[in-house]
């Protein structure tokens, strides 16, 4: 008797889910990623997507609009916000002093992967993102495998950058490159290979599979071997698509702006990234050098007043840069992903 009321109270409660998906009505939501169609975030992406299809019954569902159909990658943040997407693929650090806690994960000599270093950028900015990027709805931060730095002519010490014209990955980066003496070009990564073979750029720092994703491996020829910095982004949803939801529909999505789905997007692409470097050392004409303990501490230390220019930002923003700093590192431990 008592098996036969468990096993009714579970055809009730299963009868009752799929009449409350029933009467949800059917959304469909336009995701934007300006990476081109071929970028593996993309099939990461679509894999949410349609995981969010499932469980909500059929009644969310989605379009993802690669290669910056819907507009600018500098753009998406505000893309987001405004409606012209409902979740859209962020690089805060396109936009400088914009997002000053965020860019922390983007200070250099930090991350030494980007599968538990997704996972840990993500776990520790959830105290921070609904305050610093309260226009839209967060979902979930990551970050690609470490980038480093390539160039038209050989570099191996920081001061060597004294004079170049750089292409930085973020805000943070370029406040790297004008400390070492360096001018920045800003370009979104669509037009960077661009601005290298027009000489606009002499250099740009940049993750290794991407390299050869962007067509940069053709214009540079030079390469450090090292993890000098990771490129942290968001994954936002627009909140007015997201307070629209039922109930039941916003419980999916909940379930789906989590850590463990911020490490599952980045995965893909952090094997991608990694997979690149080798390809980059066999290609011929190009040389990668390998820094030596004594040029690694060069670095290290030439980079340094980078964080200080970060803590003051953070101050102005009216925290703490010690304790956001600390929380960071703490949250890379954890995750097995701190340099």
């Amino acid at each position: 008797m008592h098996f036969a009321r468990r096993a009714l109270l579970f055809c009730a409660t299963a009868l009752l889910a799929a009449t409350t998906q029933a009467q949800d009505k059917p959304v469909t939501l336009k995701l934007s990623s300006w990476v081109p169609m071929q970028h593996p975030l993309n099939p990461a992406l679509q894999a949410w997507a349609d995981d969010i299809k499932k469980e909500s019954g059929g009644t969310i569902s989605a379009t993802l609009f690669p290669s910056e159909q819907l507009g600018k990658a500098f753009d998406h943040y505000d893309m987001a916000r405004d409606g012209i997407a409902d979740a859209a693929y962020v690089n805060p650090g396109y936009q400088p002093g914009r997002f000053p806690i965020f860019a922390a994960a983007s200070l250099p000599f930090q991350a030494s992967n980007a599968k538990g270093g997704s996972a840990a950028v993500d776990a520790w900015y959830r105290a921070y993102a609904a305050k610093e990027m309260k226009d839209v709805q967060f979902c979930f931060a990551f970050a690609h495998d470490p980038g480093s730095f390539h160039s038209r002519k050989k570099v191996v010490l920081p001061t060597e950058i004294k004079g170049m014209k750089v292409r930085p990955a973020t805000s943070t980066i370029g406040q790297m490159i004008t400390l070492l003496g360096g001018t920045n070009v800003q370009s979104s990564a669509p037009e960077a290979r661009d601005m290298i073979e027009r000489g606009v750029a002499d250099a740009i720092t940049f993750p290794w599979g991407s390299l050869g994703l962007f067509g940069i491996d053709k214009v540079v020829t030079y390469h450090i071997d090292v993890p000098l910095y990771v490129t942290p982004f968001v994954w936002v949803l627009n909140k007015d698509k997201y307070n629209s939801l039922s109930a039941a529909q916003k419980k999916v999505i909940d379930s789906h702006c989590t850590t463990e789905w911020a490490e599952k997007i980045a995965s893909p692409w952090a094997d991608f990234e990694a997979a690149g470097k080798g390809k980059i050392a066999a290609l011929p004409g190009h040389e990668m050098t390998t820094l030596t303990a004594e040029q690694l501490d060069a670095w290290r230390k030439a980079v340094a007043p980078v964080n200080e220019q970060w803590a003051k930002d953070v101050q102005k923003a009216g925290v703490d840069p010690k304790q956001v700093l600390d929380g960071l590192h703490q949250s890379l431990v954890k995750y097995k992903s701190a340099l």
